[in-house]
């Protein structure tokens, strides 16, 4: 732009680590978007999809894995819808798994050790205080907030609870049963807004156009049946499948979180028009924060400039 002078970020050479990390994996994937509807007509929880209300929800997106589409297609489908009305954020989702099993019943158990469903719900954005929110098709909940991410020394509140949460879950097959095929298990789930805010950026419900980052992941786990009982595959890790690739094996970048946009407006389009609004700068700014961790991570203290993370400016 003529007559104004711009600065750019130049890197130098960097030692290998999280800037990296972030440059090959996570830079490339823009993050998923979604346009939550509003419905009149409260949701009844009962596990089935059936109702009026989320047949003008859109799916998302089938999940893919967690790293992102370029790595191994998920053995089973997984996808989500969303509403919300006055009260309420509504999350429903679909899990095709030809074999439902499940173990976890005590309320804050670690469910990912069973096959779940999980939501984390940023409402304000700024990567802290954020909601982790995990379920199993026992309908066994794990709710818990964190003050920030594993990564920058965030701890979790497992103390901490939604009263007013609503939650179903229906098999479509048996439960802990190897003998038949299953087809699915499905689930609803209410979140009050009165708990959702406490973090986000106004009392209540969202404003039309308001963006909140929201993503879903799915944990499954390969099993072989004996004695009549599923068992996990000994030696194996768990999969994660994803509607918003994270582009490294770790939830908690709540920077790679897919955006949902909320509106009461009958006539809209199911996407996002710019999921992430001044992409170029909020790239720049996490190339920054990366590079900080690298740097305090080997010095052990925090960078005071630019140059000592690798960076040189230069005018345009």
């Amino acid at each position: 732009m003529a007559g104004l002078a711009m600065v750019m970020l130049l890197p130098r050479a960097a030692r290998a680590g999280l800037r990296d990390e972030w440059r090959d994996k996570m830079l490339p994937i823009t993050p998923q978007g979604y346009v939550c509807r509003y419905t009149p007509k409260p949701i009844s929880i009962d596990g089935n999809l059936d109702e009026a209300g989320w047949a003008s929800a859109p799916w998302t997106s089938d999940f893919v894995d967690i790293q992102g589409p370029s790595n191994a297609k998920p053995r089973f489908r997984t996808r989500a819808k969303l509403l919300w009305d006055k009260d309420y954020l509504y999350v429903a989702a679909e899990l095709s798994e030809p074999h439902v099993w499940a173990t976890l019943t005590n309320h804050d158990a670690v469910i990912f050790q069973d096959p779940d469903f999980e939501v984390f719900i940023d409402s304000d954005g700024d990567t802290h205080q954020y909601y982790e929110f995990e379920i199993n098709a026992l309908n066994t909940a794990w709710d818990l907030l964190l003050d920030k991410p594993y990564g920058d020394k965030g701890r979790p509140r497992n103390e901490w609870e939604i009263p007013g949460l609503k939650t179903a879950v229906r098999v479509n097959g048996t439960l802990n049963t190897p003998a038949d095929i299953d087809k699915s298990w499905t689930l609803e789930i209410a979140f009050p807004w009165k708990v959702l805010a406490e973090h986000a950026p106004h009392a209540g419900p969202p404003s039309e156009g308001e963006q909140w980052k929201i993503n879903f992941s799915r944990v499954e786990w390969q099993v072989v049946t004996n004695a009549g009982k599923y068992e996990k595959v000994k030696a194996t890790s768990e999969d994660n499948w994803v509607w918003s690739p994270q582009g490294v094996i770790d939830m908690h970048r709540p920077e790679m979180w897919g955006v949902v946009q909320f509106t009461r407006k009958i006539e809209t389009a199911d996407q996002v028009p710019e999921p992430v609004p001044g992409k170029e700068a909020r790239d720049r700014a996490l190339e920054i924060y990366y590079a900080q961790r690298d740097f305090r991570e080997f010095h052990y203290r925090w960078a005071t400039n630019l140059s000592e993370l690798g960076f040189e400016t230069a005018k345009l």
